[in-house]
């Protein structure tokens, strides 16, 4: 593995907790590697409750990302929106791209395209965008901040339950070999306490950090090669930085596997 010093890494994701399901394994590494790390919830978790009232459960799960945050160092960024608001239309397009520019991040983590619920993958398609733009004079963000060209990478997330919205299985092209990391991940992702509870009332998600680790095993499995992995897809470079390099490869070497099958498939 490479040093990762000097390299500033933006995960960013729909609702405090997802960047700890889907994500967090390969945040660990990347901080142990020595680079700086953010994360970005767009939205506050407002409708995370089965019981609460709007102001006691948004505190909560401020507080819950903010721990799980500290965990690893990282740079925590507040919220903009409540849930089920998370919209691909302008306002939230200038908020993203004032984050980026903030952040000026070498690598940006996203969620999947595709996914089971909109939140999901309208923050995908609004980090996307906000990357596209990060350099464009002439696109205001809110705040406004001054345009960053700096290259950036991004890769999409698996998506909750490694499938679609229409039941399809989701293929990563990239394994990270989160094993060295479960521990933290787990850590991180039992900080979300407010969300065991109201998830295993409302969807029946029985065993909260179990679920968690039954995906990354089965990523494992689809790795051929891990036990524990989370799975990525690559954007393409166009628009983003100027060639085609496979950043997470670099600096994680044996720890990230590109499938070459998917490679192939591209084509």
């Amino acid at each position: 593995m490479n040093s990762a010093q000097g390299k500033v890494v933006l995960a960013a994701a729909a609702h405090p907790d997802d960047i700890e399901f889907m994500m967090a394994g390969t945040l660990v590494l990347l901080r142990e590697l020595g680079a700086s790390v953010h994360m970005w919830n767009v939205a506050t978790g407002n409708c995370g409750t089965a019981s609460l009232e709007r102001e006691e459960i948004v505190r909560l799960r401020k507080e819950e990302a903010q721990a799980s945050a500290q965990i690893i160092g990282a740079t925590w960024h507040p919220p903009v929106v409540d849930d089920i608001m998370i919209c691909y239309e302008p306002s939230l397009v200038a908020r993203a791209t004032a984050i980026v520019r903030e952040v000026k991040p070498d690598i940006i983590l996203v969620p999947s395209p595709e996914d089971y619920m909109e939140d999901h993958q309208n923050t995908s398609r609004l980090m996307v965008t906000a990357a596209f733009v990060r350099g464009m004079k002439g696109f205001v963000s809110d705040p406004p901040r001054p345009p960053w060209n700096g290259s950036t990478t991004l890769y999409h997330a698996m998506p909750y339950g490694l499938r679609d919205g229409l039941r399809k299985r989701i293929r990563p092209g990239i394994f990270v070999d989160i094993g060295p990391a479960i521990d933290t991940k787990r850590r991180m992702l039992a900080c979300h306490r407010s969300q065991k509870e109201w998830l295993d009332v409302s969807q029946g998600m029985d065993a909260y950090l179990s679920q968690m680790e039954k995906m990354c095993r089965e990523v494992g499995v689809l790795s051929k090669l891990f036990v524990f992995a989370e799975g990525w897809r690559r954007h393409s470079h166009l628009g983003f930085s100027p060639t085609d390099e496979d950043v997470l490869k670099q600096i994680l070497g044996p720890r990230c596997r590109v499938d070459p099958e998917y490679e192939a498939s591209l084509d």
